[in-house]
């Protein structure tokens, strides 16, 4: 049987976040394989309700788990190295990164009781970790946070580019800069396949530098009147130190909210990444000194309901609250899917008198993905037989392919569960593997076609409500079914009591119901449940979820 090459998306192509791919080599179905992230997206209320995270579905990899050679994380961010504590336990195979990246992994393992030492710390290219018959090198490359890293992969059928989440950056502030003579140097001999990101192909204009806006935010702070607060994603060390220096030469002391916030200062500064980061003071601190000589520094640029940011839009957190006069910026992009939510806070801040800044003039933050013009330098640095674009939704991946196409390049759309084999001299597919998502519910994972998720959706659109029938040892009611009632208006159009109509209906149904149906739970329930169902929608337009309860005495 011929050996093969393949690459296997499970999370990230045809979506942004939840980032978990997958490469191997040998005879089909028996190929040794290397885990490239295992990263984490995060739920919404109107799709998701109630989930805490939202996971990638690994069964295809864990019945694969003795052929797992290694788990390479590229990068810190949670859509990469977030599942890496759901997850490890059920992979088994070492854990590589880089130091920083390294760091944050083995928390995520300790917080899930799992040992910090399968984590090995690796150097960049060119040292090389030997994964079978897979040779695979870290590349440093810029990006939003410190010590990414695309993947040199080496195989037997020739050698793979992963860029990892990256951007063309030559002054980071913080973390590694564009470095194109080895991007060339790698790419000099050949390579068989560029696996790419594809976040910001619509973007047109070339990126831009972290460098380029400290200026801007130093002078924003200067004129600021009262209090600045300022919020962004915690993982971005180098914006975090861009505005805390900018706060510096304003004479504004920094104070750093929010847990993120405060573990991602501690580890970048654990590794020595961070260096001349400002003193921070304490809030209580805070609370003692004149607003203008002040920036909070805040987790929650995406609205999440509990960071900071929304508490402070809220009230107040840790005695600090906002007054009119005081200015909010957000330094980041809004990821489609959270909009409601940061507007939500926009709006709760502007109800106090706080003057809002958002970034859509491009003034006060830069992205850390590559625009269209920036693809097209990596594409024509790699030449790549194969272009395959990746992190990205349908559309980014279709787009990435016709950008490709511009300069040559054949290139394929390849999504979550489409296994592609890359040998030979064109990309084909090789088989469709079924995907989907895992939700992280409370402590307890959960498929995504369990059911849980969409019965809660429906409760939430629709109420919910619970009969109860007791049935005696001679298989006859004792007394009418009752009924318990949530999220359901208590009166209907007849202006009685939704209970008390629903109720009526049941038991003329129970009192004319024969003896077989009394006998047959399952007939009883279905029936008991579709009469709720009906009367409830007589009366208030409304299909609730029902519960039937049917005790049975001496059963």
């Amino acid at each position: 049987m011929t050996d093969r090459l393949i690459y296997l998306p499970l999370g990230g192509a045809g979506e942004i976040g939840m980032n978990a791919y997958v490469y191997g080599y040998g005879a089909p179905g028996k190929e040794r394989l290397i885990v490239v992230d295992l990263g984490v997206t995060f739920p919404d209320m109107d799709s998701t309700p109630g989930v805490d995270l939202i996971l990638p579905d690994i069964a295809w990899l864990e019945a694969r788990k003795a052929q797992i050679e290694g788990i390479f994380i590229t990068h810190a961010h949670e859509d990469h190295v977030g599942a890496i504590g759901h997850y490890w336990e059920r992979l088994g195979a070492p854990v590589y990164a880089r130091a920083f990246t390294a760091n944050i992994a083995r928390r995520k393992l300790d917080e899930h009781g799992h040992p910090a030492s399968v984590v090995k710390v690796v150097g960049v290219y060119p040292e090389v970790i030997t994964c079978g018959p897979l040779k695979v090198s870290y590349l440093p490359i810029s990006h939003s946070i410190p010590e990414s890293a695309g993947l040199l992969i080496d195989t037997p059928e020739g050698r793979v580019l992963h860029s990892g989440d990256f951007k063309i950056d030559e002054t980071p502030i913080v973390g590694d800069p564009w470095n194109e003579a080895l991007w060339e140097e790698v790419s000099k001999d050949g390579v068989k396949a560029l696996i790419c990101d594809s976040t910001n192909v619509f973007s047109r204009d070339a990126g831009r530098s972290e460098a380029s806006i400290g200026d801007a935010i130093a002078d924003m702070m200067k004129q600021a009147g009262g209090m600045v607060v300022a919020t962004t994603f915690a993982s971005n060390i180098a914006r975090l130190k861009t505005l805390a220096m900018a706060a510096q030469k304003a004479d504004r002391s920094v104070v750093l909210l929010g847990r993120a916030m405060r573990r991602m200062v501690e580890a970048a500064t654990e590794v020595g990444i961070l260096t001349g980061f400002p003193p921070v003071v304490s809030p209580e601190d805070a609370l003692n000194m004149p607003r203008e000589n002040v920036m909070l520094l805040v987790t929650g640029s995406q609205g999440e309901r509990r960071a900071a940011s929304a508490q402070l839009a809220q009230g107040s957190y840790l005695g600090l609250k906002l007054k009119d006069g005081d200015t909010f910026l957000f330094s980041s992009k809004t990821i489609p899917g959270n909009e409601r939510g940061v507007i939500r806070i926009m709006n709760q801040l502007s109800e106090l008198g706080v003057d809002v800044i958002d970034d859509a003039g491009g003034k006060y933050h830069v992205s850390g993905h590559a625009n269209r013009p920036d693809l097209q330098r990596l594409h024509q640095i790699v030449k790549p037989q194969i272009l395959i674009p990746m992190h990205g939704e349908h559309r980014h991946l279709r787009e990435h392919v016709k950008l490709g196409g511009e300069s040559g390049l054949a290139g394929i759309v390849a999504v979550n569960g489409m296994m592609i084999d890359l040998s030979g001299n064109r990309a084909t597919v090789a088989e469709y593997i079924e995907t989907g998502r895992t939700y992280l519910d409370g402590s307890v994972q959960v498929g995504a076609m369990d059911g849980i998720v969409r019965d809660r959706i429906r409760m939430a659109l629709n109420g919910h409500m619970i009969v109860t029938l007791i049935i005696d040892e001679n298989d006859e009611p004792l007394g009418d079914p009752w009924v318990e009632t949530s999220g359901l208006a208590e009166t209907g159009r007849n202006n009685a009591a939704l209970v008390e109509v629903v109720e009526q209906d049941l038991s003329q149904f129970i009192n004319r119901a024969n003896a077989k149906t009394l006998r047959d739970d399952v007939k009883l329930e279905k029936e008991l449940k579709t009469i709720a169902r009906r009367s409830a929608q007589g009366e208030i337009g409304k299909k609730p979820e029902v519960t039937v309860i049917v005790s049975r005495l001496g059963a």
